[in-house]
């Protein structure tokens, strides 16, 4: 049970950080890869089937 918590709260800081890094991109930079500013936190999550 421990282990399972620890890998959600592991979990959840690799989305912060995800989404952080991604959102410091400019629009343009998001284009040249294909995404958008909405598809941020699906590609942290890893549900970004685009």
């Amino acid at each position: 049970m421990l282990l399972s918590l620890i890998r959600m709260i592991q979990a959840f800081r690799d989305y912060q950080r995800n989404v952080s890094e991604l959102s410091q991109l400019s629009d343009r930079e998001l284009a040249d890869i294909g995404l958008d500013r909405s598809d941020i936190p699906r590609v942290a999550s890893g549900s970004y089937t685009g």
